[in-house]
């Protein structure tokens, strides 16, 4: 079973969600706020990598990603009365602009946006993909950085959302290092990226994840995250979690239909 990293938060919240979206392959519109999110990543995503291909863009140059994420979506995306193309695109800029002169100065990335090469755990069933935001070159060796946007992703004091993030970190972990050949070993960063309506609450940071991959592979007393995963494939049982956050019309095509969420 082909499992994609950045799959792995909705299979942990709602397994019943998951199944829906990537087994019976039922899709929903991209919302606004997913396409703000990926406006964010694709410019940043351009500044880091021409600075890492030794050719460096300005910050506004690489901006023109994120107009065109907003403007020219790959996909349709539905936008609401809550949040429109313009104000988007207002958002989207000054995180960019925020992320480029205040984040990326401090890192030095051997790589971004990394398609990493499918990773098969046999004994498992399991094959890992993905694509890691970045990797980043410290003392204590090599480490993920995962971009995350949200309204609640920095809090007032500059603290950056970590929890539950810990799962997908590590099979970033697992999967960047099979693909660049080396071991990634230092904590992993999480990038919080604050989509707030107003220039003020708008923040960006850095927060830490150590360790990430002691829950992933387990140890010899407790099941890791993988092998309950491949358990519960193998069984094609999918869990519902009606108390997700996530359970509504907006975020789960299988809403109207789920017989789990009353």
């Amino acid at each position: 079973m082909k499992i994609r990293a950045s799959s792995l938060p909705d299979l942990l919240d709602c397994a019943a969600r998951w199944e829906a979206k990537h087994i019976k392959k039922l899709r929903l519109p991209t919302s606004g706020k997913a396409q703000l999110g990926t406006a964010v990543h694709a410019g940043t995503a351009a500044f880091d990598s021409s600075i890492l291909a030794k050719n460096p863009v300005t910050v506004d140059d690489a901006a023109g990603e994120v107009v065109d994420a907003i403007w020219k979506p790959r996909e349709e995306v539905v936008w609401g009365d809550d949040l429109g193309q313009r104000e988007a695109e207002g958002i989207a800029l000054d995180l960019h602009r925020k992320y480029c002169k205040n984040i990326a100065p401090e890192q030095e990335y051997v790589a971004v946006e990394q398609t990493c090469d499918v990773l098969e755990i046999k004994d498992l069933g399991i094959t890992l993909t993905g694509t890691t935001d970045r990797v980043r070159k410290t003392p204590d060796g090599l480490g993920i950085v995962d971009l995350k946007t949200g309204g609640a992703a920095v809090a007032a004091d500059g603290t950056v959302k970590t929890a539950g993030h810990a799962s997908q970190i590590a099979v970033y972990e697992l999967l960047a290092g099979f693909s660049l050949g080396l071991p990634i070993t230092a904590p992993a960063q999480i990038v919080g990226l604050q989509t707030a309506k107003t220039e003020k609450a708008r923040r960006v940071g850095i927060g830490e994840i150590a360790n990430a991959r002691e829950a992933l592979v387990g140890d010899e007393l407790n099941l890791g995250v993988l092998e309950m995963i491949a358990k519960m494939l193998k069984a094609g049982i999918f869990l519902p979690n009606p108390r997700s956050q996530l359970c509504s019309a907006k975020y789960c095509p299988m809403y109207l239909s789920c017989r789990y969420r009353g």
